[in-house]
């Protein structure tokens, strides 16, 4: 028989929020530090009676469980969104602001109005419901835990997709983060369209 993996106080701190709040949206962001592409940000509406094995914060599962996660969470999940925000939007607003228009969008997508949003990290993004943030949510909310998933895993296909279109750059190795092998594809093939102007020009002007 498989052995079980669930990290019931995930469950549980949701549990306790609905008694106040029946309707409870977990939201997540990733690719805030890469070089390239867009940001991406989920939201997910569980309910009292879903329970998923295996999640947990996306950045403590393995890429082949997250894939696995990534269609059970949609199956299960009462409601859930996966929003972005486009590099230019990055390179023109900021990063955070960029992060907290993704997770904006992802919240208005729902289709379900929430009665709390749980966002992971320190910072709200203006959203109409009422929200609170929860630093390392993606480790203590199973709701933050499910859209850090769904986030992850749907910034990494999209990554994988850039990878077709300009394979000089590696994209599918490192999702467009500063690795050694980026930097050195950024000396011999310069910048593309799909990376963020502003981190580079920080970066290369530390040199």
């Amino acid at each position: 028989m498989a052995r079980i993996v669930l990290h019931k106080e995930l469950f549980d701190f949701d549990s306790e929020l609905r008694k106040q709040y029946p309707v409870i949206c977990g939201v997540d962001e990733a690719g805030r530090g890469p070089l390239a592409g867009d940001v991406y940000a989920a939201a997910v509406v569980l309910d009292d009676e879903i329970l998923i094995d295996y999640l947990n914060d996306s950045k403590k599962i393995s890429a082949k469980r997250r894939e696995e996660l990534f269609d059970t969470i949609r199956e299960k999940a009462r409601a859930y969104c996966i929003a972005t925000a486009s590099v230019e939007e990055i390179d023109r607003i900021n990063i955070l602001n960029a992060a907290m228009l993704a997770m904006k969008r992802a919240v208005e997508g729902l289709g379900l109005p929430p009665d709390l949003a749980l966002i992971d990290g320190n910072k709200l993004p203006d959203i109409s419901c009422p929200a609170q943030y929860v630093i390392k949510g993606d480790a203590t909310s199973a709701s933050i835990a499910a859209a850090s998933v769904l986030a992850k895993v749907a910034r990494d296909r999209y990554m994988e997709e850039l990878a077709q279109k300009y394979p000089q750059y590696g994209f599918e190795q490192h999702k467009g983060y500063g690795t050694k092998q980026h930097y050195a594809a950024l000396e011999e093939f310069g910048v593309s369209d799909v990376h963020r102007r502003t981190f580079l020009k920080k970066l290369y002007d530390q040199k």
